[in-house]
C-alpha cells in the first residue's frame, strides 16, 4: 500500500464545532470509498475543514478536539473505514 503523506493542517480551531453557515459535519456515505477521494469531498463539502488521512491501526490521531479538522480513516486499502466527522 501506498504511504499517505499527513497533511498539515491550521492551528486547532476552538469552539462548539457548531457551524453557522449550516457546512457538512458528518460524511457517512463515504464508508468504503478511497480516502483521497474522501478528502476531497469532504473539503468541498465544507471549506472550513482540513481532511487528514491516517491508517487505522498504523497511524494515531491526536486527541485534541478540533472544529476545523476531520480525520478520514482509512483502511490498509486507502478505503474509508469509520464515519467521518468534525473533530
Amino acid at each position: 500500500m501506498s504511504s499517505f503523506p499527513k497533511q498539515p493542517y491550521p492551528p486547532c480551531g476552538d469552539g462548539m464545532c457548531n457551524d453557522p453557515k449550516g457546512n457538512r459535519m458528518t460524511w457517512p456515505k463515504l464508508v468504503g470509498q478511497n480516502g483521497e477521494k474522501a478528502k476531497a469531498v469532504i473539503e468541498k463539502d465544507n471549506p472550513t475543514v482540513t481532511a487528514v488521512l491516517i491508517v487505522k491501526g498504523k497511524e494515531a490521531g491526536f486527541t485534541d478536539y478540533c472544529c476545523n479538522r476531520v480525520y478520514v480513516w482509512i483502511d490498509e486499502k486507502g478505503n474509508v473505514c469509520e464515519i467521518p466527522m468534525v473533530g
